[in-house]
């Protein structure tokens, strides 16, 4: 399956990443989106060889929504250092169980991440290896027991929004590695990569790129007028 395309000029490749598929190959030798999306542009443009592609940002395997990917190494370059000194600014959407008692909070934690068993935890400033983690959360809406949060990161750490609102007591609907005690098994994890905000790489013109939630529990309990 070749993810929706939804912007693309000769440096820019800017797709919707279905949940549940690699960002690239890993152990399980899944088809990855790398891989699906380097042999759709050699398909469509009739290149002959290697087609470069580069991966500027990542999304964790169950987690679907709007990735940029360059199409020309000056590109990464130019994205990677937006990255690297937050131009680039990513927003998120969660739906976490409860309700937070601030609208609004910025979440400050200490990670560290165990490789062996692919588990981020929260641990003391001062720990050996662990690097800081902020984000800033904002309530959209509760229903129920569930709460539709906004989400914006200033550190890309792994499983960063995961871990940070399951450490403050909200943990992300769906989430079965850091949520086995509240989620059921095959529920799928309820966090979106909602829209992007970057300069253009040659243009240098601000450019924000928006993808719609899934038309599927939980996220049509909430309207889609998100922000």
């Amino acid at each position: 399956m070749i993810p929706k395309i939804i912007f693309e000029d000769n440096h820019l490749l800017v797709v919707e990443k279905p949940v549940n598929m690699p960002v690239q190959q890993d152990n399980t030798n899944d088809l990855d989106i790398l891989t699906v999306l380097k042999q759709d542009l050699k398909e469509r443009y009739n290149k002959p060889g290697e087609v470069y592609l580069g991966l500027v940002h990542r999304l964790d395997r169950p987690v679907g929504g709007i990735m940029v990917f360059a199409k020309t190494s000056k590109a990464a370059s130019r994205l990677s250092d937006q990255i690297r000194t937050r131009i680039f600014k990513k927003t998120y959407l969660a739906i976490v169980r409860g309700v937070p008692k601030k609208r609004k909070c910025t979440l400050r934690d200490y990670l560290l991440k165990d490789s062996s068993k692919n588990m981020v935890s929260v641990v003391p400033e001062g720990t050996k290896e662990a690097k800081e983690a902020i984000l800033d959360y904002e309530v959209l809406k509760s229903k129920g027991d569930l709460s539709l949060l906004q989400v914006q990161l200033h550190t890309g750490r792994p499983h960063q929004i995961r871990v940070q609102l399951s450490n403050a007591g909200h943990t992300l609907f769906g989430d079965q590695r850091y949520g086995a005690d509240v989620n059921k098994p095959g529920q799928q994890i309820a966090l979106w990569a909602y829209s992007v905000t970057f300069l253009h790489p040659t243009k240098k013109e601000e450019m924000t790129f928006i993808c719609e939630t899934p038309k599927a529990e939980p996220w049509v309990q909430f309207t889609n007028n998100y922000i």
